[in-house]
């Protein structure tokens, strides 16, 4: 008996679908991520700017990188003070923390309120408590007086009572421009990066010749 194969049918194709056609889906477009302004160029200040001035301009470029150029930019003596008087743990202010009396005093030694009052007072376009303007050249500057800031700290002067150290920190910051006033108050405490978003590693990386530690 003879068998005889079979040839399996071919399957045939699926008909097309030749009905209307669906839109095609659209991609959406990300939305685009809104520019960072750009920072001010890191040499845009004046010749012997208000430190407050440098500081703000470290604050707001856009890397570390750029941070330390602008200190190296500026570099002066009294900035590796401020900042060793900030940084430095073994730099001890000999002032209580917080606010410090700020303006003309009266005979019974009150005080026409905070630094931080009359900085809001001056910015609202109110009368200053020394007479002096946030704009303006005042009697003195931190770059003048940076070399009597040992008074202030932990082995510096010994021989100063609390009253007469106080009075003199009063007097300093009276004379100098409320926003460099500002950055005194912020050093004694250590919380200068409360106000400037400037860090330790920027300014070891800027000025490599500061020796911290063993300072008190």
């Amino acid at each position: 008996m003879t068998t005889t194969k079979t040839t399996p049918k071919k399957r045939g194709r699926p008909a097309k679908n030749t009905g209307p056609k669906l839109p095609a889906k659209s991609k959406a477009k990300p939305t685009p991520k809104p520019r960072t302004p750009a920072a001010p160029a890191t040499d845009s200040l004046p010749i012997n700017p208000f430190i407050h001035e440098v500081l703000s301009l470290a604050d707001v470029q856009n890397s570390n990188a750029k941070k330390v150029e602008v200190l190296r930019n500026y570099e002066h003596d009294c900035l590796k003070v401020l900042f060793v008087w900030n940084f430095d743990s073994s730099v001890i202010s000999l002032f209580p923390p917080g606010e410090v009396p700020y303006g003309e005093s009266n005979a019974q030694t009150t005080f026409a309120g905070t630094l931080s009052d009359n900085i809001a007072r001056e910015a609202a376009g109110g009368e200053s408590a020394t007479g002096q303007d946030l704009d303006g050249r005042n009697k003195t500057t931190i770059r003048r007086e940076y070399q009597n800031f040992y008074h202030y700290v932990q082995g510096g002067n010994g021989s100063l009572s609390t009253v007469r150290r106080e009075m003199m920190f009063i007097d300093l910051l009276q004379g100098l421009h409320p926003r460099e006033a500002e950055i005194l108050v912020l050093v004694k405490d250590k919380d200068l990066g409360t106000k400037y978003n400037i860090s330790l590693d920027n300014v070891k990386q800027a000025y490599q010749d500061i020796q911290w530690g063993n300072r008190s």
